[in-house]
């Protein structure tokens, strides 16, 4: 998403909403709802403007990112700053609402989301990384619901992890020759194509079962959330055999990661809206 003045809710507005259902045991409150989705939108904002300025000089010389806003002088540098700062302060009187203790545990929250936008140019291992800033999700929405960890969130953060890193190394097969050239690190480029599919089927397979596991002891045996695991997990296995036969555009496979979020979103509410759908 290149609109950087529009609201960017990326991939995880869909896992934003399944684990604040979660969380609450399927009766979030409004105020509360709205106060999660706010902090996500402006820390995801945030991040994905403060990417796009950090690596101007390097879109500059990327195929898929030389058209960009800030690159052909759309938006200034001055402009974007001034977005990630409304977005951060966005995100910060979210927190601030939701519980005050939040605030503190925004700045290391804040510190990897902007932080991983210069962690290509040293390690091949910035995917895993991306996955760990998209595992911010469940952990602040549990801590938001809460004010703590429960055992069970880590199986959330776990999941995303995982979910996260194989959708960041899709990603990262776009610019597999423009990283080479410009001597960008990504696990595509240091381990090569086909293995690096491989790999991202592997974190597919962890991130399912991590959410399975998730499913079976917050909700108990449940239908619809199987069903949701089990659409999710057909698409995994569509999107890694497309992958390795090249019968899948990277595009696709990239788009095919929202339409997995949206699948385990509508899992979780199918669950608590349908009578008789757990136990």
């Amino acid at each position: 998403m290149d609109v950087l003045l529009l609201p960017n809710l990326g991939l995880n507005i869909f896992f934003t909403l399944a684990f604040l259902f979660l969380a609450t045991g399927g009766r979030p409150g409004l105020v509360q709802g709205v106060l999660i989705v706010l902090a996500f939108i402006g820390a995801r904002n945030a991040g994905h403007a403060f990417n796009q300025w950090a690596d101007r000089d390097l879109d500059a010389a990327n195929p898929r990112t030389k058209d960009r806003p800030l690159v052909q002088g759309r938006l200034s540098s001055r402009a974007v700053l001034l977005l990630v700062a409304g977005n951060l302060a966005v995100f910060f009187v979210a927190a601030a609402l939701l519980r005050p203790v939040l605030l503190l545990l925004a700045l290391p929250a804040v510190a990897m989301v902007l932080g991983y936008s210069y962690t290509k140019r040293v390690t091949a291992w910035t995917t895993v990384i991306l996955g760990a800033v998209e595992s911010l999700v469940p952990a602040g929405v549990f801590l938001a619901v809460d004010g703590t960890l429960p055992p069970v969130a880590f199986l959330g953060i776990a999941a995303l992890v995982a979910f996260g890193t194989a959708f960041e190394i899709v990603h990262s097969l776009q610019d597999v020759e423009a990283d080479r050239r410009l001597g960008l690190r990504s696990i595509p480029v240091a381990l090569g194509v086909r293995p690096a599919i491989w790999l991202q089927g592997a974190f597919l397979a962890l991130a399912l079962l991590f959410l399975a596991l998730l499913g079976a002891w917050t909700l108990g045996p449940s239908l619809p959330y199987a069903a949701g695991i089990l659409a999710l997990a057909a698409l995994a296995l569509l999107e890694v055999r497309g992958l390795r036969t090249g019968r899948w555009s990277l595009p696709k496979a990239f788009r095919s990661h929202f339409l997995m979020g949206a699948c385990f979103l509508v899992g979780v509410l199918a669950t608590y809206g349908l009578p008789g759908a757990r136990g």
